[in-house]
């Protein structure tokens, strides 16, 4: 006899129940089986990241105690570049004082030289004998314009006298550029000034000299103008130079075989005349020997001026004695 169909249905509806517990719990193990894997892997991936942050942390700490270090050693390089510098610093100042001493040293060194340069060959009775050296150049200077002048070493009258010296223009000046040679005289602010007599008032002459022998000198005077300011006392370091525009021919010293110009040197004697020498005595004093000492020239001087005195004397009797004869 079959149950009943009420009877049935619940049976059924058991049976599918069961099914279904057993469905869900299968599923539900499933899921519990895949969420345990996943966490397994979470917590492996958190435990490698725990070591790594451990790591990390060593890492940090590591690095922060060297970076503490590198700062201790970065002051204490910072107080070595800083004592460093202050040496350096002090080091420079003491240079510069150094250097400024040697600038001073080398200026006072170089006023040492020219004083003893010029003290060497210095003249001091009134004469000066110039030798003048690379005259091609110094010609070649004036010419292009670079350096129009040059000049002597000073002399003096005496050793308390007056201070003078001589400007050369090679290619001229005044009238006389471009076609002669031009010879200046200037005087110059001395120790003595304040005792000596002004203005000056005494013939300059000039000598070119001739190196071949034949005495053919080049002689030429000025008489100087007591009023201008050339021959006053010099209140600076030079007066205004005065001279002889036209004293020599450029055509003459430029020829290769000029008597004036030898082995590119040439010589320019000046006399003052002081003793107010008679004008033909000059030139015959510019024939001396240049090395004889001044004092045995001064003695053939004075000797020249006495014969000639008794010759000149002498002359009216000899004319005399002819006549009456």
């Amino acid at each position: 006899m079959e149950p009943p169909a009420m009877e049935y249905e619940t049976m059924e509806v058991e049976r599918l129940n069961t099914v279904l517990n057993a469905t869900t719990r299968t599923s539900t193990l499933t899921q519990i089986n895949e969420l345990h894997d996943e966490f397994q892997k979470v917590y492996d991936i958190l435990t490698i990241l725990t070591e790594g942050v451990q790591t990390l942390w060593n890492d940090s700490t590591r690095l922060n105690e060297e970076l503490s270090r590198a700062s201790n050693i970065s002051q204490v390089i910072q107080n070595e570049l800083s004592q460093l510098k202050l040496s350096i610093k002090d080091k420079g100042t003491h240079l510069s004082g150094i250097t400024s001493n040697q600038k001073t040293l080398e200026q006072q060194l170089l006023s040492i030289k020219q004083i003893v340069d010029e003290n060497e060959f210095v003249s001091r009775d009134g004469t000066l004998m110039w030798k003048i050296i690379n005259v091609t150049d110094k010609m070649a200077d004036a010419q292009s314009g670079r350096q129009t002048s040059i000049y002597s070493p000073p002399f003096y009258s005496s050793p308390a006298g007056y201070k003078m010296r001589v400007r050369l223009d090679l290619h001229g000046d005044g009238n006389g550029r471009g076609t002669h040679m031009s010879v200046f005289f200037i005087l110059m602010r001395g120790d003595f000034d304040l005792i000596l007599k002004w203005p000056f008032n005494h013939k300059v002459t000039f000598c070119l000299f001739d190196q071949s022998g034949q005495n053919e000198h080049i002689i030429d005077s000025f008489r100087l103008d007591t009023k201008s300011n050339s021959f006053q006392r010099p209140h600076s370091e030079m007066n205004i130079a005065s001279g002889i525009s036209k004293f020599f021919p450029l055509s003459m010293i430029q020829q290769d075989d000029s008597h004036y110009v030898r082995d590119d040197t040439m010589f320019i004697k000046v006399i003052i005349n002081f003793a107010d020498l008679p004008e033909m005595i000059l030139p015959y004093a510019l024939t001396f020997n240049p090395g004889l000492p001044s004092h045995v020239q001064q003695h053939l001087v004075t000797q020249e001026i006495h014969k000639r005195a008794q010759t000149s004397s002498m002359m009216p009797i000899v004319s005399l004695a002819t006549s009456t004869s």
